[in-house]
């Protein structure tokens, strides 16, 4: 994870904890001239709009005050909803048989993306199973994981 995530990470967490969600991730994006800093939050039973609300106004009054990005950008405050990323090994552990893609930052095996049940966690790597092939993919490695609904 990047640094400018992981300090915003430290920064917004009190607050998200302070009313009542889980701070579940941070992205902070530049594309062309827009930045968006998008913050996904979660809570027990579920996000409700006025959750979001409650999170962006906190956080926007955090981000005048400390101004950690330099220039406009865009905040956006979400669920992770069903397709939600996936950040930590804590979070990989919270959803073991399910299935999840994967993209790494450097080729395994020679490729990059994987897609497939994960089954275990085991020595900060995550172990998915893809085509009937267990790979071991290090934590470290992962560009972008997220759960891959199924209905």
């Amino acid at each position: 994870m990047a640094s400018k995530e992981e300090q915003l990470l430290a920064m917004f967490a009190p607050v998200v904890t302070a009313l009542e969600c889980e701070l579940w991730g941070v992205e902070y994006m530049t594309s062309g001239p827009g930045k968006v800093l998008r913050v996904y939050i979660d809570k027990e039973g579920g996000v409700a709009l006025e959750d979001c609300e409650k999170v962006s106004r906190q956080i926007s009054s955090l981000m005048d005050v400390e101004d950690p990005i330099a220039g406009e950008y865009n905040l956006e405050v979400s669920s992770p909803g069903m397709d939600r990323p996936l950040y930590t090994l804590e979070q990989f552990q919270r959803y073991i048989g399910e299935v999840i893609a994967v993209r790494l930052r450097v080729p395994f095996d020679g490729r990059r993306k994987f897609k497939g049940k994960m089954i275990g966690i085991e020595d900060g790597d995550v172990v998915v199973v893809v085509d009937n092939e267990e790979y071991l993919l290090p934590v470290d490695s992962i560009e972008k994981a997220n759960i891959v609904p199924q209905f």
